[in-house]
C-alpha cells in the first residue's frame, strides 16, 4: 500500500523563494481589506525617512551638518490610532486663519472626543464641513477661521454628525 498525503521531508517551496523573498506567515484579513493589504505590501513604500540632526534657519543661513540623527516614521508622529484615522483634502477658504489652506491634506482621528476649541470634520444637515467646535450649554457653534465666512450656529432640530477631530495638516509647497 502506498502512502499518500501528509508531510514529506523537502516538499514544498523552499523558504525565502516566494514573492517577498523571505519567510511568510498566513493571516486572516477581512475580505473588504484584502486588496488594501496587497497594495500596501506590493507598494514598496518606505516606512521611515532620515531626520537630520539640528535645525534649519528660516532667517540668516548658518553652518550645515549632514549627520542623520535617526530615522523618522511619519506614522508615529501623525497617526496615533491607525484604525480610527483617515485623511481628507480641504476645499475652500473658511479655515485660513487656522492654517488650513485649499488642498491641504487633513489627518482626522475618529477616536478622539469632540471638545471645545478642537477643529472637527462634521456633517451639518447633509453637508460636510471642517470648522472649530464650540459648545455653550445646548448651543453648538461651528466657527469659521476666516472673517469672510459666517459661523454655523446649530438651531434646535439641526443635526450634527461628527466624523472626527483634525489632528494634523499636511501641506504641499
Amino acid at each position: 500500500m502506498k502512502n499518500h498525503g501528509g508531510k514529506r521531508q523537502g516538499a514544498g517551496r523552499p523558504k525565502g523563494t516566494g514573492a517577498y523573498g523571505k519567510a511568510t506567515k498566513v493571516m486572516r484579513v477581512p475580505e473588504d481589506k484584502a486588496e488594501d493589504v496587497k497594495a500596501f505590501l506590493t507598494s514598496g513604500a518606505q516606512y521611515s525617512i532620515p531626520l537630520y540632526e539640528g535645525t534649519v534657519s528660516a532667517g540668516t543661513p548658518f553652518g550645515v551638518t549632514d549627520h542623520v540623527d535617526r530615522k523618522l516614521d511619519l506614522n508615529e508622529h501623525l497617526i496615533k490610532t491607525p484604525s480610527a484615522t483617515f485623511f481628507v483634502r480641504a476645499a475652500g477658504k473658511s479655515m485660513l486663519n487656522a492654517g488650513i489652506d485649499e488642498g491641504d491634506l487633513l489627518v482626522v482621528d475618529r477616536s478622539l472626543d469632540v471638545k471645545n476649541g478642537k477643529i472637527i470634520i462634521a456633517v451639518v444637515n447633509g453637508d460636510l464641513t471642517v470648522k472649530r467646535y464650540q459648545r455653550f450649554g445646548d448651543k453648538v457653534t461651528l466657527i469659521a477661521e476666516n472673517d469672510d465666512f459666517e459661523d454655523i450656529v446649530l438651531s434646535d432640530g439641526e443635526e450634527l454628525d461628527t466624523w472626527g477631530v483634525v489632528t494634523n495638516i499636511i501641506k504641499g509647497v
